[in-house]
């Protein structure tokens, strides 16, 4: 694979020329959804094309298409790859190619959010899949570079605090049985398909560890957010059919969320005041304790 460039508009969309050409899709009309740990485009026939940032691997996205598909041969709800050799290394990005599932993103309500992770929990990865063991705290290591783009002195409390979590979380023991997890399982990556359907996305995560990890974000949205309501939420947890807020090791898992968050956020702060300004506000809230509820969504 040739050397990685920065991953901005003008890059992917020359990728994304440079992919549709191999394949022989027509670019013409693609919109850019969105551009953030990918360059996501829906082309003019329903396709998604998906170009990672620097330092996404080959590796990982072979993964990804694998655990789609097989996915597909447990009918379960979940984003399709195409049937193309891929994924595709052009430009110093990789590439993956997916069905569009609708022309608009609309999220699913909280219930079928449940419902798909429950479900997901209930299969059984054959070993042929090769799913990876969760590592948290190496996906932490790889964000340290950017902290070079924030304030020194909040980057040297992120570090000491990350380094405490990590003592907090090798203690901890989790009270599911653990097996396959989606890995960022959240109301952003459950979309209803032009059927009203609720379709699980973004597999770039998928691996083996505690299913505790898919429970995290919707507690830590609506308990420290504010972003999903009481009823919301106990819904979530008896569709699912346990509650991680009733779980010791909860506020750990919040915890290294916020943090992963914050430091996913942190490669943008040096071409965005912003985002730079976001992350500051979010590790002041984690070092004094304060409301998370003015965290705005990147």
């Amino acid at each position: 694979m040739t050397k990685a460039t920065a991953l901005t508009e003008e890059t992917a969309h020359r990728t994304l020329v440079a992919v549709c050409r191999r394949v022989g899709f027509d670019p013409a009309g693609a919109e850019l959804i969105r551009i953030g740990s990918n360059a996501v485009y829906r082309l003019a026939k329903p396709v998604i094309v998906r170009i990672a940032r620097d330092g996404e691997t080959a590796g990982n996205a072979r993964k990804q298409v694998a655990v789609a598909r097989w996915l597909a041969a447990e009918n379960y709800p979940a984003t399709r790859a195409l049937d193309v050799d891929q994924p595709i290394e052009l430009g110093g990005h990789v590439t993956t190619l997916w069905e569009s599932a609708s022309e608009e993103e609309e999220y699913a309500p909280l219930a079928q959010v449940a419902e798909l992770i429950r479900r997901l929990h209930e299969l059984d990865a054959p070993p042929s899949l090769a799913l990876p063991q969760i590592e948290p705290f190496a996906k932490l290591d790889g964000y340290m570079p950017d902290l070079e783009r924030v304030d020194r002195s909040d980057a040297a409390f992120i570090r000491q605090r990350i380094e405490h979590l990590q003592g907090r979380y090798e203690e901890l023991d989790f009270a599911l049985k653990p097996g396959v997890i989606h890995g960022d399982a959240n109301v952003g990556n459950v979309i209803l398909d032009r059927d009203g359907n609720p379709l699980l996305i973004d597999l770039d995560s998928f691996c083996v560890g505690p299913r505790e990890w898919d429970l995290v974000q919707t507690a830590l949205f609506y308990e420290r957010f504010g972003w999903h309501t009481e009823d919301e939420y106990r819904q979530f947890v008896d569709i699912y059919g346990f509650d991680i807020m009733s779980w010791p090791g909860y506020p750990v898992l919040a915890e290294y969320r916020e943090i992963s968050m914050t430091l996913w956020l942190s490669q943008k702060a040096v071409s965005d005041e912003g985002a730079a300004n976001e992350v500051h506000k979010r590790i002041e809230a984690i070092r004094t304790g304060g409301s998370r509820r003015d965290w705005a969504p990147f």
